[in-house]
């Protein structure tokens, strides 16, 4: 089986788990005990409000008969087909509430998925190559803390820390070191071609980055140790290094490769991040990305809005699944197609 019709029967096995979730969406928002229409007219207490509730009802097709708001609302997210708000941003197009919320939350997302790779992984291959030393017990006691602080509370703790950071970054506090910014609110993404630009909206969504990205932190040092400590003791490196091969080239060519196929899995499950963990942190910091966005479409009962929001983060779930497969069988040439299939 070639590579293009791999990912053709996995785009094909994608289309029923994309249609159940989205069934089990609707159901949620027409049969769940909010009512949209009663959230957009709020108390009804008088002939006119009774009157505008039956209107909205109507609008919204909530007076038709189950099937065919079904058979609507799946046609309206094949077609992408998004909808709009009525009560967050009323009358402003799905669409575009994710283009202006959208990037404030890839932003937040990279950055909560490049620091556990470039601190987590590191650190788990160093003290899987120095086996029970103060530096690997450092390092695996470091890794199973932070996978045991939730966001939340890591969240509010840590904000609570860099607020009184008066004299702590070299005289300076958090807001006022390197650069001038705001502690909590929405990086500005406008400027970002210029180097001060750059620095600025990095350093305003560095602490919420951290925070969202801390689990997957623990979850990759972890990993990426025991799949070290696994491979160093394989047959073949105990022979290349009875060969006279350099600990530098064993480790390059032989451990990193093999201990990333455990961590795909990992890495990638990272970006479920901008799925749902990014909601809480992103309204303790005050992010205004498409977590915040979502939230305040439940806590309103905006239930189009947070439908159509579900629907995207679908589509993003199962997209992550696809390259996660793929990935396999670029870093690990032994993983058949068959196989993954």
């Amino acid at each position: 089986m070639n590579r293009l019709t791999y990912f053709t029967r996995r785009l094909a096995l994608s289309i029923p788990v994309v249609w159940l979730g989205t069934t089990v969406t609707f159901l949620i928002v027409r049969l769940g005990p909010l009512n949209p229409a009663a959230a957009i007219v709020g108390p009804v207490n008088s002939a006119a409000a009774r009157e505008r509730l039956a209107r909205i009802e109507q609008q919204l097709g909530l007076t038709e008969p189950l099937p065919e708001q079904y058979a609507t609302y799946m046609l309206d997210l094949v077609t992408f087909n998004l909808g709009q708000s009525w009560v967050v941003y009323p009358g402003q197009d799905t669409v575009s509430l994710l283009v202006e919320f959208g990037p404030r939350t890839v932003w937040l997302g990279l950055w909560a998925v490049l620091i556990p790779i470039f601190v987590g992984i590191p650190l788990g291959i160093y003290a899987g190559l120095n086996p029970n030393t103060k530096r690997d017990y450092a390092a695996s006691v470091g890794g199973i803390v932070w996978r045991a602080m939730p966001n939340f509370w890591l969240a509010v703790v840590l904000l609570a820390l860099l607020s009184l950071t008066d004299s702590v970054f070299f005289g300076v506090g958090w807001e006022s070191f390197l650069i001038e910014t705001e502690l909590v609110g929405p990086p500005d993404l406008t400027t970002l071609t210029t180097p001060r630009g750059f620095l600025k909206a990095t350093k305003q969504v560095l602490p919420a980055a951290f925070v969202l990205g801390s689990a997957s932190m623990g979850n990759e040092l972890r990993l990426s140790r025991t799949a070290v400590l696994e491979i160093i003791t394989e047959d073949y490196v105990e022979t290349a290094r009875a060969i006279g091969v350099s600990q530098r080239r064993i480790v390059g060519k032989h451990v990193l490769r093999n201990a990333l196929i455990p961590l795909i899995p990992v890495i990638t499950s990272e970006a479920y991040l901008l799925v749902g963990g990014s909601v809480l942190v992103e309204v303790v910091f005050g992010i205004n990305g498409i977590g915040t966005l979502f939230y305040d479409a439940m806590v309103a009962g905006d239930l189009p809005l947070a439908g159509s929001l579900m629907y995207v983060f679908i589509l993003i779930t199962v997209a992550i699944n696809i390259v996660q497969d793929l990935l396999y069988t670029v870093v690990d040439p032994r993983v058949g197609y068959e196989g993954r299939a």
